[in-house]
Formats: structure tokens, sequence, C-alpha cells
């Protein structure tokens, strides 16, 4: 069960998986040993890590880097496409909307949401701008599964609530603010300046 991955685990999958896919094609089987010396990780973590998933390793060869590949992306479920939606157009707003990237893991943002008249009816990157008066109706149109939150922190609860009503389980929010949500409601608060502080704090 997934729920029964450490979220650590969990957010360490995607690093296997990038580093996995950047090798060469000539690189059929790998071990946990050789994942863990590369990312600087310890042999037994990334071992049990990849034990979550339906990977298979073989004695002495490990494991075949295709196959593995497969199935870090099924266990993050990267091969079930879900859109998502993201709740602010402005300069962080876009730059998530015109991140390509998403689509490795199985995530099409399909629109945004704004409150700025001069921003409702253009476009972002090829994605539509919808007023946040829609999104109940759009959301349901659109079949989105998942938003990502990038207004001034005031407006972030107010939103959350709004996502919550509209039944979106998953929540990212960069708004520098803690959201709550009801029990059965997942959101993780990245607050950018609060990381970078930290990682300044450690050289």
């Amino acid at each position: 069960m997934k729920s029964d991955i450490p979220v650590t685990s969990l957010q360490r999958l995607p690093i296997y998986l990038n580093y996995l896919k950047s090798l060469p094609a000539e690189v059929v089987n790998i071990s946990s040993r050789a994942v863990a010396h590369a990312l600087a990780m310890g042999e037994v973590l990334v071992r049990k890590d990849l034990a979550y998933t339906p990977a298979q390793g073989r004695t002495r060869t490990g494991y075949v880097r295709v196959e593995l590949i497969a199935a870090i992306e099924e266990y993050l479920g990267c091969n079930d496409v879900k859109n998502a939606a993201v709740f602010g157009a402005g300069e962080l707003g876009s730059a998530l909307l015109a991140y390509n990237g998403f689509k490795n893991y199985g995530i099409n943002v399909a629109a945004a949401f704004d409150s700025n008249p001069a921003k409702i009816g253009k476009t972002v990157s090829g994605k539509p701008v919808y007023g946040v008066a829609e999104a109940k109706q759009r959301l349901c149109e659109l079949g989105v599964r998942l938003a990502v939150i990038c207004v001034p922190a005031a407006a972030a609860q107010g939103i959350a609530d709004l996502l919550v009503d509209c039944g979106i389980k998953g929540i990212l929010n960069f708004a520098p603010v803690l959201l709550t949500v009801s029990e059965g409601f997942n959101v993780r608060n990245i607050d950018l300046a609060a990381n970078l502080a930290v990682i300044s704090s450690m050289i």
C-alpha cells in the first residue's frame, strides 16, 4: 500500500527516476549500490526505498534499468495522467504554467485561475486563465484532480477552502502561509524563501 511508504522515501523516488533516465542507453543493469554512490546516499536506504516499488532486483546483476524505471513510474502513477490547475497567474504561476517537466510524472497542467480581470480570458503558455468564481464549474469540466496555489498569503486559505469544497484532494501550496485542510485532503506547503534561508545557513 502506498500509504505505508514514509513520505521521505516517496520524495526520493523521483530523484532515483531522474537519475536512471539520465543514464546512457548502453547502461542495461544497475545496482542499488551504484545508485546510492551516484546520488551520495546510503545503499541500505536506496534498497529500502526501491523495495516499495514493484521492481525486482537480481543477485549480482542488480536491476534491469528500463524495468526499474517502469516500476518507479508505475508506483508514482506517472502513466495515469492527472489534470492539475494553477491558482494565481502571476510571475510564479506563469512560470509553472510554462514548465514542461510535469508531464514526466503524468501531470497535465490544464488551466489557471486568477481574480485579476485583466488576466481572465487570456492564455499563459497556451493554458487558459479563468476567473476564480468559475472554479467549481471549470475544475469539474476539466477533470482536475490536483491544484497549485500561487496566490498572496492573505488569499491562500480561502483558495484552499474552495478547492476542498470542489473535492480537489491534492494541493501544492507556494503561498508563504501554512494551510489547513479537512482530513482526507493532502496539502504540501512549500516556502521557497524559508528553504533558501535553510540552505544559506549551511554555507
